[in-house]
């Protein structure tokens, strides 16, 4: 439900439940000013512009003295001036590109001079944000798990969740305490689920039933197994090699409970000895070493028979699996057992005060390493990479163990209020999850030791004032590559929580070059939300669905600058330029719009939310006053040229209350007439004068059988609007259901045409572009991925009476991608045109007027864009000797069509049955 931010105490409340942004900046830039500037460089910079200023002082008292009549002198220092202090300040040896660009980081506003004031505020938020960037964050991405519950499970706690890899795709199997096991997908929905079988000597073996608890399961991957051990003293192996899961193996006659398991195999040689390891009640170790495990865990099996073996008899079975048996080893039941194959180390943990942990090589040739601590372990966790141990228990608190100092842990970490059950350590963000018998999962940082964020989950079978049922191993990690990304899956009795974890961030703040496959192609990444060109930079702008920024060099594709969390994970929506076109004005999903330093990532300002509903659009008027528009149906003004704070005040004081009646989808600005334009999800677009900040004119599309439909793009032809004779034509081009309707805003007749654009009939145009200094071209791009270039230089400058409407020469067409586009700039570089197109599956494309492909952004081959040979397109024309390739270049290959469309009949019989009916109505 949307919500009026107006109307709640805070208006901020959605900027703090944001998780920090962090950049990554081009490492070609060089060092950033606030690493290079040391104290005393700050102190005489300080200095220097303090004697500027008194110097300033006394030329203005020579002027009023009448002994200077040049005029009022400026603030501040220019470029030469700031770059002489620098000299003096650094060093003789600095580098004229990194003073350019340090003086044009801090001159935001493009004023040409820099004041003191200026420097102090870039240099502190440069500071704070590196500040902000250094304290970890908790790698959860989610404020909410998705919770599932174990219908098969009849109320019984899961004992313990693992992941199927192989064959593909991912799975889980639960494994209930009453021996059910139930099989999810990906999602964790359930795909099957199967109980264990009994012992066939007790009833009808159709019909008997496991009467036992199961104690521990574990995935042996490299034959696509589950083994399951219960308190009967024996394994169930299942497989769930394919979507049938059955039981094929049961070794029974263990002379004690096995209480936890453990498997290892050499993935990059799985048909080499595997191991299985099992910890039983009486504290000792079984050690099965499985010799050819592809070809057959034990021997005569066969296929849909389920084979008992009695585990006294195993030493019949020597060809194909070998055991060894280590007693006493703890004085407690085993609760974790875990296995290093670099050191061949055992590692087993118990609730003993005496054998709490202990680490022994599996040839038994070296003395253990044992950790003794008051109540033992209840559940550990080590990482060789980290060389780190971590372990909790009954006194509730988790420990922090180096691997070969066994007397004093490194830290311990205070704040369960119950017994830890289970401790795991997510090395790609270096922190500890644990989890506590009230359902309260902590996350911890390793390096400062410091709690990042505690989570009391909660599951629908917890109870008031009593403690939820838990399985002996309540947690799963899974992280890449065994799943496409890392999430926790948390057990409570027979409910799930699922948590998807946060990527690696490290430490660096330089862009690398991402690792691609050779080629010109590329791998498509986060969707695309918006996009925009920067003449003045000369770079790409691009915003993607995972709340992430991207600046592009369009001269070669090379990303320079990468901002992430930019709206704390919220869709980015919509972007837009200031005035100097250093600034850059992002607005998101949730509402919340931002202004960013283009050329460092810094964010300068974050501007007070309307409502928490989305923000579909954004533009900048003279003077820096930023408009936005979305689905709160009202016009917000914020004040982007005089605001020093932070926070930025939302001014309401255009009189858009009402006007729109359904959700605002898009906006556009006339500079030459001094208007605004702006459209809704009814079809309707309205014309706003900038001086009464009010609506002057309405104009209703055409509908779709009788039905409104909403308007997915406007454009105002600029180059039109200031020719005095041609403003009255038709200057504003409105996309609405693929048909695209050229509108005069001053003349007497407000239609000057409309025509329907897709190749396919049902689609819808989402971005428009045209060549604003002639307007001789119009660019469309649909929901197909279909890229068209009209001809208008003749098209919209009479009005058109006839039911019948006639499309402009289509120049030009080629499909883009298989996705919508949602972005398109008509870009003018090196003497030529080139356009620039972003379509909704994340990847961002330069193409020349005629078609040819310059290439993707992101790419590894860089491009030259004054150099047609480096082109991708000029690439695979060289590969179509080969036919494969020469069919599928063929494919790919532009279109040109003449210049009157075939078949226009058609198509216009199509529009006039669609699209019957237009009007418009003056304020």
């Amino acid at each position: 439900m949307m919500k009026t931010s107006r109307h709640n105490k805070n208006p901020w409340v959605l900027y703090d439940a944001e998780v920090p942004p962090s950049r990554l900046c081009d490492q070609t830039c060089g060092v950033s000013p606030a690493e290079r500037l040391s104290p005393k460089h700050l102190r005489l910079l300080s200095d220097a512009f303090t004697d500027a200023a008194e110097q300033m002082h006394d030329k203005r008292l020579s002027i009023r003295n009448g002994r200077n009549r040049r005029g009022e002198e400026k603030l501040g220092m220019n470029l030469e001036e700031f770059q002489e202090v620098l000299r003096s300040v650094i060093g003789p040896d600095i580098e004229d590109t990194w003073v350019e660009r340090f003086f044009n980081e801090v001159d935001i506003t493009c004023t040409g001079r820099v004041t003191l004031e200026q420097l102090c505020s870039y240099l502190l938020l440069e500071y704070t944000n590196r500040e902000r960037a250094s304290i970890p964050r908790a790698a959860l991405q989610d404020s909410q798990p998705l919770i599932r519950h174990c219908p098969h499970n009849k109320r019984e706690p899961t004992v313990r969740m693992v992941a199927v890899c192989h064959p593909p795709p991912l799975r889980y199997v639960s494994v209930s305490k009453g021996g059910q096991i139930t099989v999810w997908n990906s999602s964790l929905h359930v795909c099957k689920s199967l109980g264990l079988a009994g012992d066939p000597t007790q009833e009808v073996a159709n019909t008997r039933r496991f009467r036992g608890w199961t104690t521990d399961a574990v995935c042996m991957g490299n034959v696509h197994k589950v083994v399951i051990a219960t308190d009967c003293r024996d394994l169930h192996f299942v497989n769930v090699s394919t979507t049938n899961v059955s039981e094929d193996i049961h070794l029974f006659g263990f002379r004690s409970v096995p209480t936890a398991l453990c498997y290892w195999y050499d993935v990059q040689n799985p048909s080499r000895p595997s191991l299985l390891l099992l910890g039983d009640e009486n504290g000792g170790i079984h050690l099965l070493w499985f010799l050819s495990p592809t070809q057959g865990l034990f021997k005569n099996q066969k296929e849909n028979d389920l084979q008992r073996i009695f585990f006294p008899d195993l030493s019949e079975h020597s060809k194909t699996v070998s055991h060894r048996h280590i007693p006493d080893v703890h004085q407690e039941p085993i609760n974790r057992v875990m296995f290093e194959p670099s050191a061949r180390t055992i590692m087993t943990s118990s609730e003993s005060d005496k054998t709490s942990v202990v680490f022994m090589n599996a040839t038994l040739k070296q003395e253990p390493y044992i950790w003794k601590f008051k109540q033992g372990a209840k559940c550990f966790d080590y990482n060789a990479s980290l060389q780190l141990m971590v372990t909790g228990g009954c006194d509730r608190a988790v420990r922090l163990w180096t691997r070969f100092v066994t007397t004093r842990p490194v830290a311990v970490l205070l704040g369960h209020r119950s017994s830890v059950l289970d401790v795991s350590i997510y090395q790609p963000a270096e922190q500890i999850f644990s989890y506590s018998r009230d359902a309260e999962l902590r996350i911890w940082d390793i390096s400062s030791q410091h709690c990042l964020k505690n989570i009391h989950l909660t599951f629908p079978c917890q109870q008031p004032s009593r403690v939820p049922e838990h399985g002996n191993f309540p947690f799963l990690l899974l992280s890449p590559p065994l799943s496409e990304r890392a999430h926790l899956v948390v057990g409570c009795k027979d409910y799930l929580a699922l948590l998807h974890l946060a990527e690696a961030e490290s430490g660096e703040r330089w862009l690398m070059e991402e690792k691609r496959g050779p080629g010109p192609h590329i791998q498509s990444g986060p969707g695309l939300s918006c996009a925009l060109y920067n003449p003045t930079l000369r770079k790409v702008v691009t915003g993607h669905t995972d709340s992430s920024v991207s600046v592009w060099d369009v001269e070669t594709g090379k990303r320079r600058l990468r901002i992430l969390n930019a709206h704390g994970g919220e869709d980015l929506t919509c972007m837009a330029l200031d005035l100097s076109h250093r600034r850059l004005i992002t607005g998101a999903r949730n509402g919340t719009v931002k202004v960013w330093n283009l050329l460092n990532g810094l964010n300068l300002h974050k501007l007070e939310p309307v409502t928490n509903s989305e923000v579909t659009g954004l533009i900048c008027l003279l003077g820096n006053q930023l408009l936005a528009v979305g689905w709160s149906r009202r016009i917000a003004q914020y004040d982007i040229a005089a605001a020093k704070d932070l926070n930025v005040r939302a001014d309401m004081t255009w009189k858009s209350s009402g006007v729109h009646r359904a959700d605002i989808l898009a906006v556009s600005q006339c500079t030459a007439l001094e208007v605004i334009a702006t459209a809704s999800y009814d079809g309707e677009v309205v014309i706003w004068r900038l001086e009464t900040k009010g609506p002057v004119l309405r104009l209703q599309g055409p509908t779709h059988r009788g039905v409104e439909s909403p308007v997915d793009s406007l454009l105002f032809l600029q180059n039109r609007a200031a020719d005095r004779k041609m403003r009255i034509r038709g200057v504003l081009v409105s996309s609405q259901d693929g048909c695209l309707c050229f509108w005069s805003i001053t003349g007497d007749m407000h239609t000057y045409g409309q025509f329907y654009a897709p190749e396919q009939p049902g689609e819808c145009v989402l971005s428009l572009s045209s060549d604003q200094s002639r307007n001789s071209i119009l660019v469309s791009g649909d929901t197909t991925g279909l890229l068209q270039m009209w001809d208008i230089r003749n098209f919209a400058l009479d009005i058109q009476h006839k039911p019948v409407y006639e499309r402009p020469p289509l120049l030009k067409f080629w499909k883009v991608s298989q996705r919508a586009l949602v972005s398109l700039d008509v870009i003018e570089a090196a003497e030529e045109l080139f356009i620039f197109t972003a379509s909704a599956d994340g990847i961002a494309s330069l193409w020349t007027k005629d078609g040819d492909h310059v290439g993707s952004f992101g790419q590894e081959v860089m491009w030259n864009i004054s150099e047609p040979a480096t082109y991708q397109r000029k690439t695979e024309k060289k590969l179509t000797d080969d036919p494969k390739h020469k069919a599928e270049s063929d494919n790919t290959e532009l279109s040109d069509l003449k210049t009157s469309v075939s078949g226009p009949t058609n198509r216009n019989q199509m529009l006039q049955e669609d699209f019957p009916s237009e009007g418009l109505m003056a304020e």
